[in-house]
């Protein structure tokens, strides 16, 4: 079984998603492995119904002094011609949210486009480039760098303007606040502080919200979920459907090193592992390591190649009983960001994936 995985590019950490540099290599040579088994050419056209969707994550455009949270023009560019040219449906993300939470069908492939923070360059580069592609999408804002008026991010003005061009403003904090690692009164505090400030900007508090870094427990989530928001993203791999918690969606990250076109078509045909009861639900481990699960909903029969994978340790072991996936880690993962993604080959050699992300707290 081969693997592919997504890159995570916050601001924290060396390397793809926090990783080492070996298991970044690792993950890497995974994906041109499966790519070696995958024809692009002759896929179908995208009328089937489907009840997922793919949710891709950027942060910056053409800034190319931030390699781990930037991507290239020209990789941009192409991102865009292949959901033109391709048998994609891009749809706008509130709208995707809204269908597969009341189980409406989507149309197969169907892709949802997203930035966090506010940097400039989504107004300067990104914004004129998805408007002439005809694309929806949607900007995660961090309140406070825009009221300090940091350099390199939007001002409120830009902000308004894509607004009232049709794209979405979600909120991510007012300072980009790292909320695993900080207190209840601290998440409260800058979580009403970014309700005030886009409702003051804005007019009205967002639907939609991300977590900086990705990171959350259920502590968080539901603080998130008592300032109104209805929906929130993490920064953990895998398309969205019905199974994901819908204050911890999941998205695909794509930056320089992981922004090439043999990845994004890898991603942008990801298929679901619908499933329940995944353990431990909490985002931020109390138990490390982990005894992660999940149980699978639409069949009983032993996925293809079934193959689990966790940051740091590579293949971990995976038990299949009926519909109950048991996958078992080698080690304790260190403290801060850990990841866990699993694979199967899917029909048209399409991947089946499921990703986790929890947050390990520091001694």
């Amino acid at each position: 079984m081969l693997f592919a995985a997504n890159s995570n590019p916050g601001e924290r950490g060396n390397g793809e998603n926090g990783m080492t540099r070996p298991f970044a290599k690792l993950i890497r040579n995974a994906i041109l492995g499966a790519l070696a088994l995958i024809s692009w050419a002759g896929l179908p056209n995208p009328a089937q119904a489907a009840d997922s969707a793919v949710i891709l994550m950027y942060h910056r455009f053409g800034e190319t002094n931030f390699p781990s949270t930037n991507i290239r023009l020209e990789q941009f560019e192409a991102h865009l011609k292949e959901l033109e040219s391709g048998p994609y449906t891009v749809l706008p993300v509130p709208e995707i949210v809204d269908a597969v939470r009341e189980g409406r069908p989507l149309p197969d492939r169907t892709i949802g486009i997203t930035m966090d923070d506010g940097y400039l360059s989504i107004y300067t580069e990104a914004f004129q480039r998805l408007q002439d592609a005809g694309f929806p999408f949607t900007v995660f804002i961090s309140t406070n760098p825009v009221d300090r008026k940091f350099g390199g991010f939007m001002n409120w003005n830009q902000i308004r303007e894509m607004r009232d061009a049709g794209v979405t403003i979600g909120a991510h904090t007012s300072t980009h606040l790292h909320m695993a690692a900080s207190t209840v009164r601290r998440n409260r505090e800058d979580l009403t502080e970014s309700s005030t400030r886009l409702k003051e900007e804005l007019g009205a508090i967002p639907a939609l919200f991300a977590y900086p870094f990705g990171e959350a427990s259920s502590e968080i989530q539901n603080l998130v979920r008592e300032q109104g928001h209805v929906a929130a993203f993490g920064q953990h791999s895998g398309p969205l459907e019905a199974s994901a918690d819908p204050f911890y969606l999941p998205r695909f990250s794509l930056n320089e090193s992981f922004g090439d076109m043999d990845r994004f078509r890898l991603v942008t045909n990801a298929l679901p592992i619908p499933h329940t009861d995944i353990t431990p639900k909490n985002p931020t481990l109390t138990l490390n390591p982990p005894l992660f699960g999940f149980t699978r909903t639409n069949s009983s029969e032993r996925l293809n190649g079934l193959a689990c994978y966790a940051a740091n340790q590579g293949k971990a072991k995976v038990d299949q009983l009926g519909p109950r996936v048991e996958v078992r880690m080698s080690a304790p993962f260190t403290a801060g960001r850990a990841r866990i993604n699993c694979t199967a080959l899917g029909p048209d050699n399409r991947w089946l994936w499921l990703g986790a992300l929890y947050y390990v707290p520091r001694p």
